[in-house]
């Protein structure tokens, strides 16, 4: 009886060290989807989704998350996380004026611009009225871009430009197969977007 007993015991606690962590059962875990089924299969240890949101969300644990990368796992206490999604995009903002380089020669698009930048360098200048007066596209919202991501509103090379500079920077983007032709002044620092999804349980 004592031996059968005895076994038993090995053989129990066998089995409790052959359960996994939490963190490795984490780690098994790679979209939101399968976040969700753990959800649901594991109500004892109390699991949720957060969803997060950069400059949203403030609390210090929310911060501490917002810095980890898609794929982090840690603790804090008796509690584990996992970043499951993380997506990050940078918008920026600035102001422009267009100029044709079909309806303009060269020399009348470098004197425009030499003309441009130096009223817009004078004391008291309004950048936005001059985006009135010589933009040639029609925009009358005082060259503002808006916060942009991507090349949905602009070209490529005017978002490579931006992203290049620092706020308060004046310079030239020449989009030449279109023969189109920028003169941008960046007005805000850039603002970066960061969203993630993490799994919460308690455990180790």
């Amino acid at each position: 009886m004592k031996f059968s007993l005895s076994v038993l015991s090995v053989l129990f606690s066998a089995s409790v060290i052959a359960q996994p962590t939490l963190v490795e059962r984490f780690q098994k875990i790679g979209n939101v989807q399968q976040a969700q089924q753990f959800v649901d299969a594991n109500p004892d240890i109390k699991p949720a989704i957060l969803r997060l949101t950069h400059g949203k969300d403030s609390t210090l644990i929310d911060k501490r998350l917002l810095r980890q990368k898609q794929g982090d796992i840690f603790s804090v206490g008796y509690v584990t996380y996992k970043v499951v999604e993380a997506k990050e995009s940078v918008a920026y903002r600035a102001s422009y004026i267009f100029l044709d380089g079909s309806s303009l020669t060269n020399s009348e698009i470098d004197s425009l611009k030499k003309l441009i930048v130096q009223k817009a360098s004078a004391p008291g200048a309004s950048w936005e009225q001059l985006s009135d007066q010589y933009t040639m596209d029609g925009n009358k919202t005082k060259g503002d871009t808006d916060w942009f991501f991507g090349e949905l509103m602009f070209p490529k090379e005017v978002q490579d430009a931006v992203a290049a500079h620092k706020k308060g920077d004046i310079f030239f983007v020449d989009v030449s197969e279109r023969n189109w032709h920028y003169i941008i002044k960046k007005t805000y620092d850039d603002q970066v977007q960061k969203d993630i999804v993490v799994l919460r349980a308690n455990g180790r």
